[in-house]
């Protein structure tokens, strides 16, 4: 493997990670501004004054989601028969039902009213006491929001598992005609007043967490950068990935000794040359002499 493939390698996954937190922390920024808004919604419309519901929604019409929360007034008549409940809820962790009835107001518009809540029946088999609404005309006052998606379950008869308007009133017992607001109103006052249900509690106005876990996730971001950029550094520094150093060729056994032989022999007739020199009389023995003879025996 090449030298700069692990410190590739190593810096991609870093910028994989980082890329990945930074998203992360986008989505929770996101949810953060959404829930911001929503916040600023409620404060905005849960102190002022009420007004009649035609000013802030039209008959069939859908509800804005800046006018969530608005007060509204409206007079007419309870449609007590059509009582439905709304289950799969909880007050202060008890389980609990939340009591839907139809208002029928003027020129026959339907506004789905949540009056409030009863407790969960102690056996499965055990009905819920549902107090009922005053008779007669009613002029109530409610605070309007988006009605929920239409549930993917059926519910048990009476029942519902969201409220959604066509749910509600598909599950009432008796048929309710009209044209319906696509909007659920929450009671704050009736008149005149009847048997109490329990009061739905206030919508929260906690921010939660997102804002902090959006800096999270680009704290990460960077350390990802540091962190995986660091090992990057020390891999290309590495001297085990360095370029491996030209390997020199090595000489067999033969030939090692065959040279210091050769060396020998050479000193040996270095020796002998530096020795008594020989006149002209002297005798010149009739084999190589000492060089010669090296010179023979490397030559071979």
């Amino acid at each position: 493997m090449s030298r700069w493939r692990r410190p590739a390698a190593v810096v991609l996954v870093g910028l994989l990670v980082a890329t990945a937190c930074v998203l992360l922390g986008r989505w929770q920024w996101h949810r953060h501004v959404v829930r911001d808004a929503e916040i600023a919604t409620v404060e905005r419309n849960w102190q002022a004054a009420p007004v009649p519901i035609g000013t802030v929604l039209a008959p069939g019409g859908t509800l804005g989601s800046a006018d969530q929360w608005r007060t509204v007034t409206l007079t007419g008549h309870y449609e007590t028969s059509a009582t439905v409940l709304l289950r799969g809820r909880t007050v202060d962790g008890q389980g609990v039902y939340h009591v839907l009835v139809p208002f029928i107001g003027a020129g026959q518009t339907v506004l789905v009213v949540d009056r409030g809540w009863v407790a969960v029946g102690s056996t499965p088999d055990t009905s819920a006491t549902v107090p009922a609404p005053p008779s007669g005309t009613v002029t109530l006052t409610a605070r309007l929001v988006l009605a929920e998606p239409s549930a993917d379950r059926a519910a048990p008869a009476g029942q519902v598992r969201s409220t959604a308007v066509e749910d509600v009133l598909a599950a009432a017992d008796a048929p309710v005609t009209g044209q319906a607001y696509d909007a659920v109103g929450r009671l704050v006052t009736e008149s005149p007043s009847a048997a109490p249900v329990g009061v739905l509690p206030d919508p929260s106005l906690d921010p939660g967490s997102h804002l902090s876990y959006a800096f999270q996730w680009w704290a990460f971001a960077v350390l990802a950068v540091g962190g995986f950029g660091s090992a990057a550094r020390r891999e290309w520094l590495d001297p085990q990935h360095a370029a491996p150093a030209p390997r020199t060729r090595r000489r067999g056994r033969d030939e090692v000794d065959e040279d210091a032989l050769i060396d020998a022999q050479l000193a040996a007739g270095a020796h002998a040359d530096s020795g008594p020199g020989t006149g002209a009389d002297d005798e010149v023995p009739d084999g190589p002499s000492g060089t010669d003879q090296a010179n023979v025996t490397r030559s071979r």
